[in-house]
């Protein structure tokens, strides 16, 4: 079958099955290491902290691995994700006794490294493989890739609490480094050599963008993964489970209910956001949704205090979800849209650097902020995260012009 489509979209299918099998792991490895070490009697604080070098080295990779993808090419950025990855999980095969605090932070670090140089290869592919004057099949591509991952992340949390409880921790990581092994050597014979490697090596100082859209666009997508893993990474998992009195698969099942369902909505941006019309989405369109997306939050902040918060947080969350989805999607099209085609890593790298800073913010706030004010303090700081991208976005550029019609890939 793959032989009889296009180079193209045989080259987008193999860069979105790397994604899903990457995303998988991850999505399952985080649920297993939250669920064994808070079993294990780690605080919130504690937990957040297990996952600090991860959002750290986030920042750096996306900043070096958008450097390194215009010299060597995405594929290998790729695959060097997918192999760091494996090492991840074969660190957490130690004996329980090896466990450590560091230990696992280290795990982590290289987890998150991977992931980041898998993220960015992923999206900066993406624009090689769209003619430049179709915006539309552009933003319809990116939606996809982005809200089948999310999708398949929410149901990787499902995967990790099911595997934990079924075969326990060290078995559960021993499958998935072997599944993520054997992605890697089909990654490696199929995937296109040197896709995204600039026609001149760049320089370091080339990974810092000069685009005052893109340098705009990243300081709003801080803010926006700021505003949901604020509240998202320890204070909703830690308040559902002792406020609420859910127990771990009740937990676990409504993440990943939730991350599913965002990425279903996320892969259907494009016609939420004027597809129809024949419109792509551009500086306007993202302030008027983060602006829609800010009353979520603030509005679960003001019942926090009624005796009937519980289904008000539920469906406040559930309005978050679908709002933060359109928001996410915009943006990731926006920055394909704005990189240069010639080394386009330097710009999505740079972004994805921006997003990492914004879940390293939310994620330590998360512990923080809820250790010492509780959750709704949290979901306060979400809402003026979320206001200050939509202030930001207000300066990005517009445009009145239809997208031109194009096919949709196979």
């Amino acid at each position: 079958m793959l032989a009889r489509l296009s180079p193209e979209v045989r080259q987008y299918l193999l860069i979105t099955g790397n994604y899903w099998a990457f995303t998988l792991t991850d999505g399952a490895l985080r649920m297993l290491v939250v669920l064994h070490f808070h079993q294990l009697g780690y605080s919130p604080l504690q937990v957040a902290l297990l996952f600090l070098f991860y959002e750290v080295f986030g920042v750096v990779t996306n900043l070096v691995g958008g450097w390194l993808g215009a010299r060597i090419g995405l594929n290998r950025t790729m695959n060097i994700g997918l192999l760091l990855q494996v090492a991840a999980l074969a660190m957490l095969l130690v004996p329980p006794a090896a466990l450590s605090v560091a230990w696992v932070m280290t795990a982590q670090a290289l987890s998150g490294i991977a992931k980041d140089l898998n993220k960015m290869s992923a999206k900066a592919s993406i624009k090689l493989l769209v003619p430049g004057g179709q915006q539309g099949a552009l933003f319809r591509w990116v939606a996809a890739l982005t809200g089948s991952k999310n999708a398949l992340k929410g149901v990787g949390f499902f995967l990790g609490g099911a595997l934990l409880a079924a075969i326990g921790f060290r078995a559960a990581v021993a499958a998935m480094a072997g599944m993520l092994l054997l992605v890697w050597l089909a990654s490696l014979v199929l995937l296109k050599r040197d896709l995204g490697k600039a026609k001149a090596k760049p320089k370091f100082r080339e990974a810092f963008s000069k685009s005052r859209a893109i340098n705009l666009l990243s300081a709003a997508r801080l803010f926006l993964f700021g505003a949901r893993d604020v509240w998202f990474v320890v204070a909703l998992p830690v308040f559902l489970y002792d406020s609420l009195g859910w127990d771990f698969w009740q937990v676990g099942g409504f993440l990943a209910a939730w991350v599913i369902g965002y990425g279903l909505v996320q892969s259907l941006a494009p016609w939420v956001t004027g597809r129809r019309r024949g419109q792509v989405p551009d500086g306007r369109s993202a302030a008027a949704w983060a602006l829609l997306l800010a009353l979520a939050p603030a509005l679960m902040a003001a019942c926090s205090g009624r005796p009937q918060f519980a289904p008000i947080l539920i469906g406040g969350l559930l309005v978050f979800g679908v709002l933060f989805a359109v928001n996410s999607a915009l943006h990731s099209y926006l920055i394909v849209s704005y990189a240069s085609e010639d080394g386009v890593s330097l710009d999505v790298g740079f972004y994805y650097m921006a997003n990492a800073m914004g879940r390293l913010l939310g994620t330590v706030l998360s512990g923080w902020v809820f250790q010492a004010a509780g959750l709704t303090a949290c979901l306060w700081i979400s809402a003026a995260f979320v206001l200050l991208a939509a202030f930001i976005s207000l300066a990005l550029p517009r445009h009145d012009r239809a997208a031109p019609s194009s096919p949709t890939p196979a």
